[in-house]
């Protein structure tokens, strides 16, 4: 046997083995074994780099090479489905679609409704060529790197199972609740923000920047759509997936075709209580119209499918004792309050902690220590405390109040008026806060030192080598490494890294020093209204309400933070180290007021610049970006697959529609 025809065995075998565990979760061999084989192959494709193959089993184990989503169209839109909560919704919903037929017989579909993250899979010849996430429904991420390591996500297609050329399946990508609580057990030893659900957790590990970290967190996913101009026209839906399952996909086995709503009402109630013993989240059911013939005449309207809807289950509810009420302090400082309790078994995990959200919701329900309970889970989210069964409190049990000080670093707490929560204004000296606004200052839309994460934050911050956002540029390759010599390559990407911010420019530096309520499109106004940090920081209240979209609040918080000399201190560090602290002269130079008091809505795909792009030049001169439609929107700037519901919407208001061509000649006069 030839290294090439090794390889491919080795690949074919491994695949099978993969299928077996992930999918059939019916092993045939050990684990030691699977990695002997795993072993030979990586020695193989070492010796052999000719033979490389982005789909081998071997790149499951991921990259630690940081990588940029692409923004890609999807082919078919990804709309979102009619919800409904009531038994009364669905019989109405199986009356519009018998209507919808005119008395034609027809069949419901009924699975499950899995609470993850909707991915759109792309392959030809039977080879995962592209993975995309939702995104707009329009458009969606290129997370194809990190699709490769989910292991129930076929690489290759089993041979000769019949599948077409090319063709396109959606499904969920999912955290299973046993990885879902060990990752949030990891994160709470090492004083991390928890995960609020497996969704969550799902979703910001399909978009980590590191492929490594999605491959060791253990994501899953399950396959319910097919789509492509080879699937057969007048087939049906239920079958697709049969067939898919054969080609290698992972389905959901708790799917049925029912003939009549008390059908579809018994399934729904069969898994309302069944799906607490599934291993992966669930919120419900989706019921979908078989026919493919049928889905097509019934049509869409402007959201959603005729033809579907998802019947959402009601939030579980458990009762139990009320232990203790401890207090968690957040990146912004925000203090939340966290009942502790009696383990209790709800939607499929032992709930020993709930939220209490804040001092009203507290006080709302007059907790006393030792109250029995009633804890809920909504759509399977983080549990909050819902209700006290008062009946069986006794006359000694204390009354819970809410703290005054910050249980990290003892400040007093304060409260702004028109805000729910308390927070410790400490920013500066608060080591929950300090960790987290140099984790805002290395974020993505912020300085994008995308060498550096929340796990090397804690990391550089417990060692003592950064105390706030400037000490990262004191780092040195020997500072990080230590005596560990291994890290010397990651370790000059990051001081690299940092050194490349001086090239961010100042209206990210502005969102990236953190200043309490500032949002990035807030950062973006007040640096082009002030022009520079020295401007800002002499800023009167009466000047920076000036600012378009700068109300109280955010003004006092301002000047609330350049009054800090701490955060003066950290400024004037980051302007010596060369960080950009005025508008470039290039952004000065091309400023204009063409489109000043405009409010202008983006949607579409456009051919000559990037959305961001548009952003950018509707601000240079003048605009304003705003997100949805409304009587106030000057005008829609529209590319090629303009939303449907923003379209319908604009048409309703009366709001101009402005294409590419007739936006850039309007710049042009």
């Amino acid at each position: 046997m030839t290294p090439k025809e090794e390889i491919e065995q080795l690949r074919k075998e491994l695949e099978q083995h993969n299928y077996n565990y992930y999918v059939l979760n019916q092993p045939t061999i050990s684990d030691y074994d699977f990695d002997q084989m795993m072993y030979k192959l990586q020695d193989l494709e070492m010796f052999y780099p000719q033979y490389a193959d982005p789909n081998s089993p071997t790149q499951r184990v991921g990259s630690d090479l940081s990588q940029e989503f692409k923004s890609v169209p999807h082919r078919y839109p990804m709309l979102s489905l009619a919800n409904t909560y009531s038994e009364q919704d669905v019989r109405d919903f199986y009356s519009r679609v018998k209507d919808g037929l005119e008395g034609e017989d027809f069949e419901i579909c009924a699975e499950m409704k899995y609470d993850g993250l909707s991915i759109s899979l792309t392959y030809v010849d039977g080879v995962l060529t592209q993975a995309v996430t939702r995104g707009d429904g329009v458009r969606g991420d290129d997370v194809t790197a990190n699709v490769r390591t989910i292991k129930s996500i076929p690489l290759r297609l089993k041979e000769g199972s019949g599948y077409p050329h090319e063709f396109e399946i959606r499904g969920e990508i999912l955290l299973p609740w046993q990885n879902f609580e060990k990752l949030n057990e990891e994160r709470e030893r090492k004083g991390e923000q928890l995960f609020a659900n497996p969704r969550n957790a799902a979703s910001g590990t399909l978009k980590s920047q590191s492929s490594k970290v999605v491959a060791e967190r253990g994501l899953d996913a399950y396959l319910y759509y097919l789509l492509g101009d080879e699937i057969p026209a007048d087939g049906a839906h239920y079958e697709n997936l049969q067939m898919a399952a054969e080609w290698g996909f992972k389905i959901s086995r708790g799917m049925k075709k029912c003939r009549s709503v008390e059908e579809v009402l018994e399934f729904i109630e069969y898994w309302d209580v069944e799906r607490k013993n599934l291993p992966v989240a669930t919120d419900g059911i989706v019921l979908k119209v078989n026919s493919l013939r049928q889905q097509r005449h019934l049509g869409f309207t402007a959201k959603s499918p005729r033809w579907a809807i998802a019947y959402k289950f009601k939030a579980e509810r458990a009762c139990t004792r009320l232990n203790e009420v401890t207090y968690q302090v957040g990146r912004t400082g925000a203090v939340t309050p966290v009942a502790n309790m009696n383990p209790v078994l709800l939607a499929g995990t032992v709930v020993k902690r709930a939220s209490l959200h804040n001092a009203d919701v507290m006080n709302e329900l007059d907790l006393h220590i030792g109250d029995m309970v009633y804890v809920e889970k909504g759509g399977e989210i983080i549990p909050k405390v819902v209700g006290v069964d008062k009946e069986q409190r006794t006359a000694d049990l204390q009354k819970v109040e809410f703290i005054k000080t910050c249980p990290e670093c003892g400040a007093q707490l304060i409260r702004i008026e028109g805000e729910a929560a308390h927070y410790c204004p400490n920013d500066s000296g608060c080591p929950p806060q300090i960790k987290g606004r140099i984790e805002h200052f290395i974020s993505r839309k912020a300085m994008n030192i995308d060498s550096l994460g929340p796990e090397t934050v804690d990391d550089y911050y417990q060692r003592g080598l950064i105390h706030d956002v400037s000490d990262l540029y004191d780092l040195t390759v020997a500072d990080i490494c230590g005596f560990n010599r291994n890290r010397v390559k990651s370790a000059q990407k990051v001081v690299d890294g940092v050194k490349s911010t001086v090239n961010v420019p100042f209206e990210r530096v502005v969102f990236a020093i953190g200043i309490r309520f500032v949002g990035e499109t807030t950062a973006k106004l007040i640096a082009k209204h002030f022009k520079s940090m020295e401007a800002l920081k002499s800023a009167t209240l009466e000047q920076l309400l000036e600012v378009d979209g700068v109300g109280q609040v955010i003004a006092e918080s301002v000047i609330r933070f350049f009054h800090d000399e701490k955060n003066l201190q950290i400024v004037e560090k980051l302007a010596n180290q060369g960080v950009q602290m005025q508008l470039s002269e290039e952004q000065l130079a091309g400023r204009t007021d063409k489109l000043a008091g405009q409010s202008i809505v983006i949607s579409g795909v456009f051919a000559k610049h990037s959305r961001d792009e548009y952003k950018a030049i509707i601000e240079q001169n003048g605009g304003k970006n705003v997100g949805s439609i409304s009587k106030k929107t000057t005008f829609v700037l529209a590319g090629e697959n303009m939303g449907p519901a923003k379209l319908e919407k604009a048409q309703g208001l009366g709001v101009r529609i402005v294409n590419e061509d007739e936006f850039l000649e309007m710049l042009a006069d």
